[in-house]
C-alpha cells in the first residue's frame, strides 16, 4: 500500500482513487503545515478584532447578518455541523465518502479555508484508521457545495455520529476513535464552514465514474468488434484514413481498438452463399466508433474539469495570503463553491453512456434476429422453439438501457433555491453524480450481455476462422465460467458472471495479449 502526500498545490484522479478505492494511507506535508499555520494566523487576527468577518464572527447563509460574541463561536462552529447533518435515506459507498474526506482534506491543505493543522491531521488519521462516517444518498443541492455530505464527515470529526470501521461493522464514531487512538476535535472560528463547503463528493464521484468509464470505453470497442466479426461485417469502415478525414481524436482510436481485435479474421466480409454482398452494414455496427468516439472525446473534457478542480481551493470565505496578487492576508466571500463546472459534465457524461448503452443494445438485437444476423439461428437458440436462447438478456439489456435514457435528463439544468432565497441557485451536481454511477453500473452489465451474445455467435461461426483476439476473448470467458446459453440451465449466473468480466477489466486484459495496447 503506498502512500499519498498531500501537499498545498492539488492532488491527483490517480490519488483520489488510491485513497477512495484501494486504502492509500495519507500524510500532511511540511509544505501543508506551514500553509495552514500561516492561514490560521489570518483567521486569529480576523477573529480577535470587532468587525464582523463572514464565516469567522457571523452566522451563515441567511443568517450571515448576525455577529457572533467570542464566547459563542466555538457553539456556532459546533452547531453548524450538527444542524447541517441532515442528509437522508441509504448510506452511498464507502469509496464515495473516502473520496469526499480526502478531497476536502486536499483543499484544507491548500492554505485557503483558515483550518488548524491539528484538524488537517486527524483527517488524515480517520481515512488510515479506515473509518468511514455515515453518509446519506439524500441531502446536497451541490451548491454552497455538498452541505450535508460533507456535515456527516465534520461530526465524525467532532467525535459524534456513526462510522464504518475497517472491518465493515457499524459503530458509533466515539468507539471507533477510541479503538483506534483518535482524538475528536473541538472546532474553532471558521473550521465548521471550512469542513462543509465544496464539491468534493460530486468531485471524487466524477473522478471514480473516469476511471470505470475510460475502461468501459476500450471493452465497448472490444465487444463491438465481436458483434461485427459475428454479423460478417466489413472491417474496411475502421481504416485510418477514413477516419483521419473527420479528425475526432476518439472516434480514431475507437476504430483502432475494433481493427486492432480484427486483425487476422476469417469472418469479416464473408457472405452467406444466398446472400448478395452487402455494400455497408447497419449503422449500429458501422459508426460504431462514431459513437464510441464522441463518448471518448467528453471523457476528455470531464477529465479536463476534473483536473482542474483538483488544483483548486474551494471554500466560502477563502483566506487570501500575501503569494496572491493584490492580497494582504484577508478573509473573502467567494462564489466558488457553486457546483455547475462539474455537475455539467457528470450529465455530459451520463448522456454519452446512455448512448453506448443504446447502440450496443442494437447491435445485440441483431444478432439475435434471424432475418438480420445472416445465418444464425433466432436467438442464438441451440433448438429455437424449444429453447428461447438469449431472447430475455436482450429484454433485460433494453431494459436497462430504457432506464440510462432516464438517467440521461440532466440534474444540471434544475435548480430549488433555499436558505430563505440567499442560495437562489444551485447545481444539483450531487444528484448528477449519483445517477452518473447508476448509468456506469448499467452499462458495464449492457456490454455484458453483448459480449455473451457476440461470442455465442462466433462459436456458431465456428466451421469460419475468428481473429486471434476473438478467440482470446472467447475463451477467457469460459475460463471465467461463463459457458454459453444451453437449454438445460438457466441463464442469470452466466449473465453475471459476463458483467464482472467486463467489470473487473479482464475483458481488456485477455485481449491485449494480442492486440497489443488498446486505447
Amino acid at each position: 500500500m503506498h502512500t499519498v502526500v498531500v501537499g498545498t498545490s492539488g492532488t491527483t484522479v490517480e490519488d483520489v482513487v488510491a485513497v477512495a478505492r484501494d486504502g492509500a494511507r495519507v500524510e500532511l506535508s511540511p509544505e501543508a503545515r506551514a500553509a495552514l499555520a500561516e492561514a490560521r494566523a489570518v483567521v486569529d487576527a480576523l477573529a480577535a478584532k470587532p468587525e464582523p468577518v463572514y464565516g469567522v464572527s457571523t452566522g451563515f447563509g441567511a443568517l450571515a447578518t448576525r455577529h457572533i460574541s467570542p464566547e459563542l463561536r466555538v457553539q456556532l462552529q459546533r452547531n453548524i455541523v450538527r444542524s447541517h447533518a441532515a442528509g437522508m435515506g441509504p448510506r452511498v459507498e464507502r469509496e464515495v465518502v473516502r473520496a469526499l474526506m480526502f478531497l476536502r482534506l486536499k483543499t484544507v491543505c491548500s492554505g485557503r479555508t483558515g483550518v488548524r493543522p491539528e484538524v488537517a491531521q486527524t483527517m488524515a488519521d480517520v481515512l488510515n484508521a479506515g473509518i468511514t462516517p455515515v453518509v446519506h444518498e439524500y441531502g446536497s443541492l451541490g451548491c454552497s457545495g455538498d452541505l450535508a455530505p460533507l456535515s456527516h464527515c465534520a461530526l465524525a470529526l467532532m467525535g459524534e455520529g456513526d462510522a464504518e470501521g475497517p472491518d465493515g461493522t457499524l459503530r458509533p464514531v466515539a468507539e471507533l476513535f477510541a479503538e483506534h487512538g483518535v482524538k475528536p476535535v473541538e472546532l474553532h472560528e471558521k473550521e465548521g464552514l471550512a469542513l462543509l463547503n465544496g464539491t468534493d463528493g460530486m468531485l471524487g464521484m466524477l473522478i471514480m465514474a473516469l476511471a470505470d468509464l475510460s475502461r468501459l470505453y476500450t471493452s465497448a470497442d472490444i465487444t463491438a468488434a465481436l458483434t461485427l466479426e459475428a454479423l460478417l461485417g466489413t472491417e474496411r469502415v475502421l481504416a485510418p484514413e477514413l477516419h483521419a478525414i473527420r479528425p475526432h481524436p476518439g472516434q480514431a482510436a475507437s476504430a483502432a481498438n475494433m481493427l486492432s481485435v480484427l486483425k487476422g479474421s476469417g469472418l469479416t466480409g464473408h457472405f452467406q452463399e444466398e446472400e448478395a454482398p452487402r455494400v455497408q452494414d447497419a449503422y449500429s455496427v458501422r459508426c460504431a466508433p462514431q459513437v464510441a468516439g464522441a463518448g471518448r472525446d467528453t471523457l476528455a473534457h470531464a477529465l479536463l474539469v476534473a483536473e482542474r478542480e483538483l488544483a483548486a481551493a474551494v471554500d466560502n470565505p477563502v483566506v487570501l495570503l500575501g503569494d496572491t496578487a493584490g492580497a494582504e492576508g484577508r478573509v473573502e466571500s467567494n462564489g466558488n463553491f457553486h457546483g455547475a463546472p462539474v455537475a455539467y459534465v457528470l450529465d455530459f457524461l451520463a448522456i454519452a453512456a446512455a448512448d453506448l448503452a443504446s447502440i450496443a443494445e442494437r447491435r445485440t438485437d441483431r444478432l439475435l434476429d434471424k432475418n438480420r444476423s445472416h445465418g444464425l439461428p433466432p436467438f442464438l437458440a441451440d433448438d429455437a422453439g424449444v429453447d428461447s436462447g438469449l431472447m430475455i438478456a436482450q429484454y433485460t439489456q433494453a431494459a436497462l438501457v430504457s432506464e440510462m435514457k432516464r438517467l440521461a435528463v440532466p440534474a444540471s439544468a434544475d435548480s430549488i433555491p433555499s436558505s430563505a432565497m440567499q442560495e437562489d441557485h444551485v447545481s444539483m451536481g450531487w444528484s448528477a453524480a449519483r445517477k452518473l454511477r447508476t448509468a456506469v453500473d448499467n452499462l458495464t452489465r449492457v456490454l455484458a450481455v453483448e459480449l455473451y451474445a457476440a461470442s455465442r455467435a462466433l462459436e456458431l461461426r465456428r466451421h469460419l476462422t475468428p481473429a486471434p483476439a476473438s478467440r482470446a476473448a472467447v475463451e477467457a470467458l469460459r475460463a471465467a465460467g461463463v459457458r454459453g446459453p444451453g437449454p438445460d440451465r438457466f441463464l442469470a449466473p452466466d449473465l453475471a458472471a459476463a458483467d464482472a468480466f467486463v467489470r473487473d477489466g479482464r475483458l481488456v486484459a485477455a485481449v491485449e495479449p494480442v492486440t497489443g495496447p488498446l486505447a
